[in-house]
């Protein structure tokens, strides 16, 4: 009897597997909404060149070492950070198993059984030892594992993204943290500043009274006005404590073993920062790019579920040893083995397949609906932290005016107290605004740092679309 050669047929079953074309559409990127220029840019960082736009380590545009420093133990140590890294592990990892569909699965196995059958003396008893090796491919004749390797792809660059992006949160957070912090230092400062004036004010009042020239009631204001500072200098070192916790826990440490010494603000005036072209937005932010490559995940899906419609084309083989005495087990007239293809395909499944196709289909819109409203987003972003710049700038200007008009204002009416001309309430209602005033433009300073670092995280830091940058990073 002749046999059949199944060679031509697997090789011509091979050749149609790689030369198939995948089902369902392949990816286009769905238009954003991209505005030609930004609304609140106007010409005041128009002089600004754009090859100043910071890359890599932002932060440093601050020229803070101590900031630079804390920059880097986010990098290493922040747990959140560290939760990141290993979802992008499992994506990468996801994608290893899904590329593994490419390639056939091969199996071994054997057994030694002794087995009976009937009793008494009819009863037969026997041994039977088997080894064999089982291999199958499934032929991606449709493109369902292609599609599902270019599912898994997207999603890995998505997940590198959402790193970058959690990465980018993190340290944008603790810029603002510490800014916060030194201002806050600086608040202090002004505090003990302000304690010593209205200590020397009471001394003065205190004399005055002693000599009969002022009222006892200007010796009980001077008290409750030195009071009222202390207590507040008190609240200010609350929230310096709890700032510097805050900032133990974003460098992956408790806030028992981390301590920064008080220090002057280095970052007095915001570094300015070109916001570029609107369109340079879509590849300068790691979330758009998330967005974006979940999108393309959710089309290839598409072709998964399409690929279902078709029937599955599977070569299989396997071969082996199998005997009923072990010395003849492994020999050549025990051998067996088998080669051939196999076809399967759903007829009837109550429309589960066409609602999957739709499901899929819907989850697609989704995402291009999620990654449209992330684009509206980011420029509502940079948008807002432009105009704050922008207004923050000339509140802060006009803030300083009024310090020193309160300050030479506070100068006036004590002088007028010694003199006797005025009473006291007139120079603790003159020291009070000077005061307010200082702390005012530290809360305006402090704002126009923050806003600095919002518009650096809201135009992307240093990550680019380009640049591959969510490799895993060292953890603790």
């Amino acid at each position: 009897m002749k046999h059949l050669d199944l060679k031509p047929l697997l090789l011509g079953l091979l050749a149609s597997s790689l030369t198939a074309c995948a089902i369902g559409p392949d990816y286009k990127k769905p238009d954003a909404p991209i505005a030609p220029a930004y609304k609140e840019a106007g010409d005041w960082l128009s002089a600004t060149p754009s090859d100043e736009a910071q890359r890599g380590p932002w932060w440093e545009v601050f020229q803070d070492q101590q900031l630079n420093d804390l920059e880097q133990q986010v990098n290493i140590s922040n747990q959140t950070l560290a939760q990141a890294e290993a979802q992008y592990r499992q994506a990468t990892a996801l994608l290893r198993q899904t590329r593994a569909g490419f390639l056939p699965e091969v199996s071994v196995g054997g057994s030694a059984q002794r087995s009976g059958d009937g009793g008494g003396s009819t009863a037969v008893v026997g041994n039977r030892y088997s080894l064999s090796a089982d291999a199958s491919w499934e032929l991606d004749l449709w493109g369902r594992v292609r599609r599902s390797v270019e599912a898994s792809a997207a999603n890995a660059k998505a997940s590198a993204a959402d790193l970058a992006s959690v990465r980018l949160s993190t340290q944008a957070q603790l810029a603002q943290t510490y800014f916060q912090l030194r201002v806050t230092d600086e608040q202090k400062r002004l505090l003990d500043d302000t304690v010593s004036g209205f200590e020397r004010s009471m001394q003065l009042t205190q004399n005055q009274y002693n000599v009969g020239v002022a009222a006892k009631s200007d010796v009980v204001q001077a008290q409750a006005q030195l009071k009222s500072a202390q207590a507040q200098a008190i609240d200010v070192s609350i929230q310096r404590a709890q700032l510097e916790h805050a900032l133990a826990v974003l460098v992956g440490k408790t806030p028992a073993e981390f301590s920064i010494a008080p220090a002057p603000l280095l970052a007095v005036i915001p570094p300015a920062t070109p916001p570029g072209v609107p369109s340079t937005l879509l590849e300068r932010r790691p979330d758009i790019a998330s967005a974006e490559r979940r999108m393309a995940s959710a089309n290839a899906q598409i072709g998964v579920a399409k690929a279902a419609y078709f029937p599955s084309l599977t070569i299989s083989a396997s071969g082996g040893f199998q005997s009923s005495s072990f010395s003849d087990w492994i020999s050549l007239p025990s051998r067996f083995w088998s080669v051939g293809p196999s076809a399967a395909m759903t007829l009837f499944s109550g429309g589960a397949r066409s609602a999957q196709t739709d499901q899929a289909i819907a989850a697609y819109d989704q995402n291009v609906a999620a990654y449209r409203q992330t684009v509206l987003g980011a420029f509502q972003e940079v948008e807002d932290n432009l105009v704050a710049l922008h207004l923050l700038e000339q509140q802060a200007q006009v803030q300083n005016e009024a310090v020193i008009a309160a300050q030479q204002s506070a100068t006036i009416a004590t002088n007028q107290y010694k003199a006797g001309t005025v009473s006291y309430l007139n120079v603790v209602s003159a020291q009070n605004t000077a005061y307010s005033n200082q702390r005012s433009a530290l809360t305006i300073l402090n704002s126009r740092l923050a806003a600095s670092v919002a518009l650096i995280k809201a135009l992307g830091g240093g990550w680019h679309a380009d640049d591959d940058s969510a490799k895993p990073v060292e953890t603790k």
